[in-house]
């Protein structure tokens, strides 16, 4: 039987960009940046409040990422790499290793790395991975 694992995301919302911070089983992870909330509009807004899905997408500009399949009203969305919500996001969660501001960070593709480590070990196992934003 697959076993169900889920991330945690507890953001804090800004004008700039929208911040987080991802734990697992009580375990912080990484931070994260996105935009700022715009009633979910596509490309120009963080993803609405939910639980989703995790899987394993490959893009032709980003290879092979953790992708959120499943967002109402939204496509390819995905977590990768970014320092800034503004100048780099489109609708995409960015992990970052330490946040400097609204919607920007710094360190984003070893948080990646860190993040993309234990969720394809969770996948590895045969199970599947949930991300429940808050």
């Amino acid at each position: 039987m697959k076993t169900k694992h889920i991330l945690l995301l507890q953001r804090k919302y800004g004008a700039k960009g929208t911040n987080g911070t991802i734990t697992y089983l009580g375990e912080e992870i990484c931070h994260t940046i996105e935009l700022p909330d715009r009633n979910n509009i596509p490309r120009l807004s963080c993803i609405p409040i939910g639980q989703y899905k995790l899987q394993k997408r490959r893009y032709p500009k980003h290879g092979e990422q953790i992708g959120i399949p499943v967002v109402l009203g939204r496509e390819a969305i995905l977590i990768h790499a970014a320092n800034n919500a503004l100048e780099e996001l489109q609708g995409c969660i960015a992990p970052v290793t330490s946040l400097t501001g609204e919607g920007t960070g710094d360190h984003s593709g070893k948080a990646l790395a860190k993040l993309k480590a234990l969720v394809y070990s969770l996948w590895d196992m045969g199970d599947d991975v949930y991300l429940n934003i808050r």
